[in-house]
């Protein structure tokens, strides 16, 4: 059922929107979070129904209790949201649970090297089986594949997009070995949303599976794996709850069933057997088996909590909100001198994400100034896309291996305004007349923070 409200009440809905903060000389004003790609405040019905829940709080799945009976049908209930949320097909697939979108792909990266002895012919680096991910992707969808596969990247253009035709070609050159495309469905640099299901179909085309890192993109748009049978079906999705309004560290991994049935979990212990002796062990199937120990029933509650709350305001009206508020800024910061912006203004599907610097200021220092003179969060540095950022910023590669060897000098990198659901345009004026002063008076802003 969708929230009948306006644009102006969406802020009612988050928790911590008028806390103040201290700024530089002492006083105080309301902050002004502009840093929701990293995380996301708790919406007040996640606290609500975390607060309600408690009381009944209890060990899920085999226990004879009244409240661990509730705690179970909760936590199972929980799963098919997420599995609905997204158009996840919970006859095929399965939802599991897991701290966070990084341990997400750590685990099935770790599933197609340890699995079947299919799997392990497919996806061994022995078998020159071959991961394509892409020179957009952060660290953590980067890092995971490495060691245990033949890792290439697709390439990206000029502004940080992906370069489509190298997709393709990549695909041809490995001639069938490629077994996993793994990509963003949005960066956390750029706010490019990449046509995940284009790249499927691509990707299917030549045999392989996909994998769509969805960190930034689900709390932001609207999302469809698509039925199993379609050419641009999305074979596996991972996302993060506490980038969409739900902490308490929950993630999760969405994939077909089948993929998590045979070979060993990668972390074992309670929960996840059916019988144990000294001498063997039956496992439980999925997704019991990925889920060892007492799990985070109280992150499992808040993330259903805002997943049905986003589902009721719509998410294509999100998207639409943040998607005026990154226009609104990116028009605004046309007429101020000295700005390095690294998204071109029009012509690409992008979320609410603005990277840029001040040139003359380093960007740790220019995120000081924003905080101390306005009570403006943002983030600074490579956003854990260090090769991305690189590339964005030009940067030879030989001085990034000087910079490795020099840990005291000041490494590159960028500020990043990240706008979620409850933020303002009043909130963006205030950052560009603070962007028109700095960029004008920038020896002052340095000899005061630096």
């Amino acid at each position: 059922m969708r929230l009948l409200m306006s644009k102006a009440s969406y802020r009612n809905l988050v928790i911590g929107v008028d806390t103040l903060v201290p700024l530089h000389n002492g006083q105080q004003v309301t902050a002004i979070n502009f840093d929701n790609a990293a995380t996301t405040p708790p919406l007040v019905r996640v606290m609500e129904e975390i607060n309600a829940f408690a009381p009944y709080y209890s060990s899920i799945h085999r226990g004879a209790g009244y409240k661990s009976a509730l705690s179970s049908e909760k936590f199972e209930e929980a799963r098919q949201t997420v599995l609905d949320f997204v158009g996840a097909d919970s006859r095929k697939d399965t939802a599991i649970f897991v701290k966070n979108a990084t341990e997400a792909i750590n685990k099935l990266a770790f599933r197609l090297c340890s699995g079947s002895d299919e799997q392990k012919s497919r996806f061994s680096p022995e078998k020159k089986g071959v991961v394509l991910s892409t020179s957009m992707e952060h660290h953590s969808n980067d890092l995971p594949w490495r060691g245990r596969f033949a890792l290439d990247y697709v390439e990206i253009d000029q502004w940080g997009r992906l370069h489509l035709s190298d997709l393709e070609n990549k695909l041809q050159k490995y001639a069938g070995r490629v077994k996993l495309v793994t990509v963003s469905g949005a960066s956390n640099v750029t706010g490019y949303v990449n046509p995940v299901h284009r790249i499927a179909e691509t990707a299917h085309k030549y045999g392989a599976k996909i994998m769509v890192d969805g960190s930034q993109l689900i709390p932001h748009l609207p999302f469809d794996m698509r039925e199993h049978g379609s050419k641009r079906h999305i074979d596996y999705l991972v996302f993060s709850a506490h980038k969409m309004y739900a902490p308490f560290g929950t993630g999760v991994l969405i994939g077909p069933k089948d993929t998590f049935v045979p070979g060993d979990p990668d972390i074992t212990g309670g929960g996840t057997v059916q019988v144990v002796t000294h001498e063997d062990v039956i496992w439980n199937p999925p997704p019991a088996k990925e889920e060892a120990g007492t799990p985070n029933l109280m992150g499992v509650v808040a993330l259903d909590a805002a997943i049905k709350t986003l589902r009721g305001i719509g998410m294509d009206n999100i998207g639409r909100h943040e998607k005026d508020l990154a226009d609104y800024l990116l028009k605004g910061m046309k007429s101020i001198p000295h700005l390095d912006i690294y998204v071109r203004e029009t012509g690409d599907e992008r979320l609410g994400i603005i990277p840029f610097n001040v040139r003359g200021i380093f960007h740790e220092t220019m995120a000081g100034v924003m905080a101390g003179e306005a009570g403006i969060a943002i983030r600074n540095g490579c956003f854990c896309a260090h090769p991305y950022i690189h590339r964005l910023l030009k940067v030879p590669n030989m001085d990034i291996v000087r910079m490795i060897n020099s840990p005291g000098e000041q490494k590159p990198g960028m500020v990043r305004v990240s706008f979620g659901l409850y933020n303002e345009r009043r909130e963006v004026d205030v950052l560009l007349s603070l962007l028109e002063k700095v960029s004008r008076n920038r020896r002052m802003y340095l000899r005061k923070y630096s």
